[in-house]
């Protein structure tokens, strides 16, 4: 790219003024009735004239061809930009296939090899499935289809949007290897110390432990949105631009669905299948009040200026209040848990919005307000939780 430049700006200054081209003047008719004094004056006006003119052309805005150099500048250094993303985008997935292989043949393999039986505790047999989830599946789809995919992208990177799309359905592996990782978590506390483990590290010469190398597939689901990112910004106004926005904006849904099911899956005390509810809409924490009626007497709770704090989550069917409790620990183990505590059928549930005035309150209530709650938010742009469930209502 410098080098580029270099010849560039060498050619730039090398490159001849334009000359002044001095106007000839008009051919002398020698007349009796012309003095010598006004033929003098004449020649110099004609000079000055031509100095003018030639000042006048040199002063002019930058020839077209040097504005045309310019914007041929600006796009080569963006295409430049876009293969720095695009290698680096290809480098990151060989060292990603490359580190699954690794994990899945240096300690799943070795799970059930005969020769380090004597080395693995018995709380490890049989557990290979609940150590690496779909890891092997994960590692089949990036191996024998993707990396090809987009190795074949690596001239026009602009265009990979379009590989992302046409494999959006297999990258949602990913969200059963996320539902997984807590229980992965557990059993990985529980034995991490054990000869097994610490002899296929030794054997791999890896300087980090195995659940740094399990962590790899959330980290790459991850950098695919910030590797996207990049390459949209310098791929703006390309033939690529919309499907690598498309591309994007499918990721980020995937990620959100993960971080949804990673919050379903700590529901605790709901006696129902969560499944048959739909798919979960929005989920979130919020202050809540609630009112009921006895007979013709409205009771109001005790904590009525005190609200509680729940956390919701919307269905197409069902509107699930719990209560988050934070776990003490490390990683996994810091993960919120929830308590299930009450449910609304979202068919009778009716929403009004700015209850008592207040925009960041709603309320949601059913059997003609026989049991409402006062729902409030922490920005009034939440309020779509509302306006979403008010389809079912």
């Amino acid at each position: 790219m410098f080098e580029r430049r270099r010849v560039s700006l060498k050619k730039l200054a090398a490159r001849q003024p334009r000359p002044v081209q001095p106007v000839a003047p008009r051919p002398e008719v020698k007349s009796p009735l012309t003095s010598p004094d006004l033929r003098r004056k004449e020649t110099r006006h004609s000079e000055e004239n031509a100095l003018l003119t030639g000042l006048q052309k040199t002063s002019s805005p930058l020839p077209r061809g040097t504005r045309h150099n310019s914007l041929s500048e600006e796009e080569e250094n963006l295409a430049v930009r876009r293969s720095h993303v695009m290698n680096e985008l290809l480098e990151t997935e060989r060292a990603y296939v490359e580190e699954l292989l690794c994990v899945l043949e240096g300690y799943a393999a070795e799970m059930e090899n005969p020769a380090m039986a004597h080395l693995l505790p018995r709380g490890l047999l049989h557990k290979k499935d609940v150590l690496f989830g779909n890891m092997p599946q994960i590692y089949s789809f990036h191996k024998g289809t993707f990396l090809k995919e987009l190795e074949a992208y690596m001239d026009c990177p602009e265009m990979v949007g379009r590989c992302f799309l046409e494999r959006m359905g297999e990258l949602r592996i990913y969200e059963a290897y996320c539902q997984n990782k807590p229980r992965s978590e557990s059993l990985w506390r529980q034995w991490s110390d054990c000869a097994f483990f610490q002899a296929c590290q030794r054997r791999l010469e890896h300087k980090l432990g195995l659940d740094s190398y399990l962590l790899k597939p959330v980290q790459r689901i991850t950098k695919y949105q910030l590797l996207l990112k990049e390459l949209l910004k310098v791929s703006r106004g390309s033939a690529g631009a919309e499907d690598l926005q498309e591309a994007l904006s499918s990721i980020l849904g995937i990620l959100k669905d993960v971080n949804d099911s990673m919050h379903l899956i700590a529901i605790t005390g709901y006696e129902g299948n969560l499944s048959e509810l739909g798919r979960l809409l929005m989920q979130g924490s919020f202050s809540v009040w609630t009112e009921h009626k006895k007979g013709h007497a409205k009771v109001k709770d005790l904590a009525r200026f005190k609200p509680m704090q729940r956390h919701l989550f919307l269905h197409p069917r069902a509107l699930l209040f719990c209560k988050r409790r934070e776990e003490a620990g490390e990683g996994y183990d810091k993960a919120p848990s929830y308590s299930f505590k009450h449910a609304l059928d979202m068919s009778v549930v009716g929403i009004t919005e700015n209850a008592k005035g207040d925009h960041k309150k709603f309320e949601i209530w059913c059997n003609s307000r026989e049991e409402v709650f006062i729902v409030q938010v922490s920005v009034p742009e939440l309020l779509r939780l509302g306006r979403v469930s008010d389809s079912w209502s």
